[in-house]
């Protein structure tokens, strides 16, 4: 009887053990094992992108052993941790700009591009406003909820936007909120609590909120960038990481989840 309480004891440990360290198995007949030689990765990346990011993270690991760890957040608030941390290994901004700052400061390598990050105006459900345009925004009594900036990407092109357009001292005279991350805006606008807002079409949500498309002409589409920090202890995994993010598997997962990826015919006039 001693005996087999022991057995079970030690299975239940290690049991306990592989769950701890996070491994998984990469097939249904192949058994989990804990590949203790593999770095884990930290990714410094933009709040816009965790859904593909969360997918091709769990493929990445899977097919490699890699595992990813994300920092989540606004693109200047990751800039700023990236510097003050001197840590991490792959930066991912929602906008080319943060990592033009990113390269200034030495703290990135070799920019890739890999998605388009297109603004629209998002309504709650029913578009109780009456919101047809970027003009309406300005109407006495709508309630506006923007991206902070310059902590966001969101943010920051929404005021480059306005700007071009005329409109964002209007705008500014019926904000509600400036939010820390372009997810926190959907919250306002699903959950009514502003009229409209200004999102990236892939966090366009249908069951709770409805979209106007901003013509090409008035509009600012960027470019999603992603690259290697100058800080990475584990380089060669971190390029294999990027690799894997740009290549025809990591933009399919990218399509999955309502991104256009880079090039495209489209948006052949925009400019990183």
């Amino acid at each position: 009887m001693k005996a087999h309480l022991l057995l079970i004891l030690t299975l239940l440990v290690a049991a306990s053990a592989a769950f701890a360290c996070g491994c998984t198995g990469t097939t249904a007949d192949t058994p989990a094992v804990s590949d203790t030689t593999k770095p884990e990765l930290l990714v410094y990346c933009g709040a816009g992108m965790r859904e593909p990011m969360d997918e091709i993270a769990m493929t990445f690991t899977n097919e490699t052993g890699i595992p990813i760890n994300f920092v989540f957040g606004g693109s200047n608030t990751l800039l700023t941790q990236m510097e003050l941390t001197e840590m991490g290994d792959v930066y991912m901004p929602g906008a080319t700009a943060y990592f033009d700052a990113a390269h200034e400061k030495g703290l990135v390598e070799e920019e890739h591009l890999v998605v388009y990050h297109v603004p629209i105006i998002a309504v709650p459900k029913g578009n109780p406003a009456g919101i047809t345009c970027l003009e309406d925004m300005t109407k006495p009594g709508v309630r506006v909820a923007l991206g902070e900036n310059p902590g966001t990407a969101i943010g920051q092109l929404t005021n480059k936007l306005l700007e071009k357009n005329d409109l964002l001292e209007d705008v500014e005279k019926n904000l509600v909120t400036r939010s820390g991350t372009v997810n926190e805006l959907l919250v306002y606008i699903s959950m009514e609590q502003a009229d409209v807002g200004i999102i990236w079409e892939d966090l366009y949500v249908p069951e709770k909120m409805d979209i106007i498309y901003i013509p090409n002409i008035n509009n600012l589409v960027k470019i999603v960038p992603i690259g290697v920090l100058t800080s990475s202890e584990h380089p060669d995994e971190a390029h294999q990481f990027n690799s894997f993010v740009i290549s025809d598997e990591g933009k399919e997962i990218f399509t999955k989840h309502g991104f256009v990826t880079y090039p495209s015919d489209t948006y052949a006039d925009v400019e990183p």
